[in-house]
């Protein structure tokens, strides 16, 4: 066997599972699950109708390229929405199932083992596909810490001088898992001149751009930024990003992957041979999805009154604010006694699941310990996604919970 499997961990639900076991919520309580990221708005019908009317493309096979018109869709799609010349859509796009699949195999594209200690940099806390895509492609994961007291910035300022020589791979995420931070124009700056300094490739994370709170400002993304800076070739930068939380579609497994057309040439090679062709009815459905905006601008509708009715019955017991974007709230777990304790962050989802039975998840779970904190440490995510009358009382569980601290 692969002994770098060794070297993984459990993922987080997994480790939730184990943190509830022999727990038994009250029963009279109906369970409200807030730990998963999973939308669960509902998906829009001309998207199940585009599905169910395109099923005879299963009787052919699908090429790992993906469709004219699905790569077409995409990159009209991205001129659109971050405002920049219509990418290439036979050499800068490319259809994949989902992001997390396709930032999971871009890691096996991008490091070269053949040099003496790869090392991957990943935001911390981070979704732990980074970690995985690291371990397993035979590099050194290294975490940077985004911590409240630095307003979630990445502190590229702890990486010494070797460890950036030694880095092939920097993943980041914006808007930010769990935090909702957004990277502003001179955070991209700062990493592109470091990437052109050390000669790494920035893979960007962007499966929760179109969950913002206005309209009139939708999150910077890395080839928006890249041309404002005049990298017109998107040098050294591919973004991945999705239709599961744009559309409501999380078990369609669809996004793609855009940017530097050098690195899509490696990266489609590695996809042909790993089998990552999307199927014709989905790339068929997700060039209809892609090319509608209305559908999505009521996704966003829906977690905005969310987030500005049940904030403010959470932030009095917990210390959390509305994100930049994303559907997420990062809660730091409340003080008890009178010797002023911090409640950890898993004490703290044990006892709301024994008591009230909701469900959040440990930060410390998203987070590994790095320059001695976990930076997940005392704080929980509450993901947003059931709908409202399912938060509003799961908000009021929780206020009831912390006051009875």
């Amino acid at each position: 066997m692969n002994p770098r499997l060794a070297t993984l961990q459990p993922y987080p639900f997994e480790k939730l599972r184990q943190l509830f076991a022999g727990i038994t919520p009250p029963a009279e309580l109906a369970e409200i699950k807030l730990s998963i990221g999973e939308p669960q708005h509902a998906t829009p019908a001309f998207i199940k109708e585009a599905l169910a009317n395109n099923l005879a493309g299963l009787a052919n096979y699908p090429s790992t390229q993906g469709s004219d018109a699905l790569r077409q869709s995409i990159a009209a799609w991205i001129g659109r929405r971050y405002k920049v010349p219509v990418p290439d859509p036979v050499t800068q796009v490319i259809p994949v199932n989902g992001s997390r699949e396709a930032l999971f195999s871009f890691a096996q594209t991008v490091v070269d083992g053949s040099k003496a200690e790869p090392v991957v940099l990943c935001p911390n806390p981070f979704y732990q596909i980074y970690e995985g895509a690291a371990l397993l492609a035979g590099a050194r994961p290294v975490f940077v810490n985004t911590l409240r007291e630095h307003d979630f910035d990445l502190d590229l300022a702890a990486i010494d001088e070797h460890t950036w020589r030694q880095t092939q791979l920097l993943y980041v995420c914006s808007p930010g898992n769990p935090t909702g931070r957004v990277l502003s124009l001179e955070d991209w700056q700062t990493l592109f001149e470091l990437s052109d300094r050390y000669h790494f490739v920035i893979a960007s994370d962007e499966c929760y751009s179109e969950l913002y709170f206005d309209e009139a400002a939708p999150p910077l993304g890395a080839l928006e930024a890249a041309r404002k800076l005049g990298r017109d070739d998107y040098r050294n930068v591919v973004m991945f990003s999705s239709l599961s939380k744009r559309s409501n579609v999380p078990g369609l497994r669809s996004g793609f992957v855009a940017g530097d057309a050098a690195i899509l040439k490696q990266f489609l090679l590695y996809r042909t041979y790993h089998g990552g062709a999307m199927s014709p009815p989905v790339q068929a459905t997700s060039a209809i999805a892609w090319g509608d905006e209305a559908h999505v601008v009521e996704n966003r509708r829906l977690y905005v009154e969310k987030f500005a009715q049940v904030t403010p019955l959470v932030a009095p017991h917990l210390e959390t604010a509305v994100p930049d974007a994303g559907f997420y709230l990062w809660a730091k777990t409340p003080l008890f006694g009178a010797a002023g304790t911090r409640l950890s962050d898993t004490d703290f989802a044990r006892e709301l699941h024994r008591q009230y039975n909701v469900t959040v998840l440990p930060g410390s779970y998203l987070a590994r310990e790095s320059g001695g904190v976990n930076p997940g440490a005392d704080y929980v995510r509450i993901a947003l996604v059931p709908e409202l009358n399912k938060c509003l009382e799961a908000a009021r569980r929780i206020a009831d919970f912390c006051q009875k601290l």
